[in-house]
């Protein structure tokens, strides 16, 4: 989200139309074509090692237009370009990626003129009864947030408005990616990307419906009820729509404050332990994720226990919210367990259960996935295991998350195995579980835990093994 007081002027008017769109593709078209010609041409006279540095600036450039051109459309294409990035880690170039992920969800605010007419058009007289500031207090690709007070009882809440146009939009943006990823020359023309665009407008349309958003928000105050660890927003069914959230306001720090940085070591293990069961158990018991991880969706408000001591987390934004099937968290935690206890033959099982891999993938390929499988989890294994780096072993008997050099490790392995000749891209529930599951190991790195998750771990998987 955008913060309020930033220099980016509000903007005037919104391109939600497929002819602001096309004009869009037609010019990034015409532009590549000219500059794949010259850097083809260059080529020819360039040595091997020139050649794969003129890639990699290629590539760069390329990747750059493509981010330029998504955020001056605005819009689901440029949430579009985010969830993208994800997936682009198996098929684009790396120097692609790089540039893909650092497009955030954050733009220019939309002009209050703009924004004052759909609000109306939903809420009608009801919008009379909220005295609206109309500086947002945060602006992304899909709509804008401003704070609000009910005026007859005082109530401060943030009300979320879509940008008009955005849902209506979404199938003539999803084709306007996909050729401007043809477009900017960076996917491979054979590959197939329908499942991916499938997938990335399945995510669109959630996101998109306040109302099913609306339902996940209560669904998950419910759930959390009794759990002191966690503070879910209350929805305001009066002042909401198909197109309008609004919520109580719920204020906090973020994970990467100071103050929270400064905490004792106990209550950061809190907080991270909180963090990680709460992933635990929206997927393992719920099979309901919210799988968009960013910093700004959990905010943490200190010590709000009547002792003054208990820290709480506030969880903001159900849109990126996901059901997965009994039948995949069945499988994919075959994986795990497989690869926490060595079991390749049960870690294989699920891989091609889940369709990561195929059954007539070669046993040697199978069995170095299953060994790639066990480096994984590393984090997740129970801290007096002895396959973890003694170096990573905390004073505490956990695991040093904020020490942890896992990815690189995970990397190297991968780097050297032939599964890439075998790899395709993973099914649409693997890459956004692995989103969410990322910002948990992240967070928990941001907090430098020291944590034992293994036996919380292992008790889930021993839970859904006896269901």
């Amino acid at each position: 989200m955008k913060k309020k007081g930033s220099d980016n002027a509000p903007l005037q008017s919104l391109k939600t139309k497929p002819f602001d769109r096309n004009l869009a593709i037609t010019k990034m078209g015409v532009d590549a074509g000219a500059r794949i010609a010259w850097h083809t041409m260059g080529n020819l006279f360039r040595s091997k090692d020139d050649q794969e540095d003129a890639n990699r600036a290629f590539y760069t450039e390329r990747a750059h237009a493509l981010v330029e051109e998504l955020g001056q459309l605005k819009g689901s294409i440029m949430k579009a370009g985010q969830m993208l990035s994800l997936y682009g880690q198996y098929f684009l170039p790396s120097e692609a990626i790089e540039v893909l992920s650092s497009l955030q969800d954050s733009t220019q605010p939309v002009a209050w003129p703009l924004i004052q007419a759909p609000l109306r058009a939903a809420l009608g007289n009801r919008l009379d009864e909220l005295e609206i500031d109309t500086d947002p207090i945060g602006a992304a690709s899909l709509g804008q947030a401003h704070l609000a007070v009910i005026k007859s009882t005082g109530e401060r809440v943030v009300v979320k408005v879509q940008y008009p146009g955005v849902a209506d939009a979404i199938d003539s943006d999803i084709k306007t990616l996909s050729r401007l990823l043809m477009a900017a020359r960076l996917a491979p023309k054979a590959l197939d990307l329908t499942p991916v665009f499938t997938e990335v407008r399945e995510m669109l349309e959630r996101e998109c419906n306040y109302a099913k958003e609306k339902s996940y928000t209560e669904t998950f105050k419910t759930r959390l009820a009794d759990d002191t660890r966690y503070r879910v927003p209350t929805v305001y069914e009066r002042y909401s729509s198909a197109r309008v959230l609004t919520t109580s306001y719920e204020p906090g720090l973020s994970v990467r404050d100071p103050q929270v940085q400064a905490l004792s070591l106990e209550r950061r293990n809190r907080l991270g332990k909180a963090f990680a069961e709460l992933f635990l158990k929206e997927f393992f018991e719920w099979h309901l994720v919210q799988t968009d991880p960013h910093f700004g969706n959990y905010r943490i408000r200190l010590g709000e226990a009547e002792d003054g001591s208990e820290d709480v987390i506030v969880l903001l934004d159900f849109g990126a919210t996901r059901p997965f099937s009994a039948d995949f968290v069945k499988s994919y935690a075959k994986i795990v367990r497989g690869a926490l206890l060595g079991h390749a033959d049960e870690t294989i099982a699920g891989t091609v259960e889940i369709d990561l891999l195929k059954g007539s993938t070669p046993r040697g390929v199978l069995e170095g996935f299953a060994s790639l499988a066990e480096l994984i989890v590393e984090p997740f294994r129970d801290a007096s295991d002895p396959r973890i780096p003694l170096k990573l072993k905390g004073a505490l008997g956990g695991y040093l998350y904020g020490e942890s050099d896992i990815a690189v490790r995970v990397s190297q392995k991968a780097a050297t195995s032939a599964m890439s000749l075998h790899f395709q891209i993973p099914p649409r529930e693997i890459v956004f579980l692995h989103r969410r599951m990322t910002g948990v190991l992240v967070t928990l790195a941001s907090l430098n835990t020291d944590l034992n998750l293994g036996p919380a771990v292992i008790a889930h998987l021993n839970r859904l093994q006896g269901a």
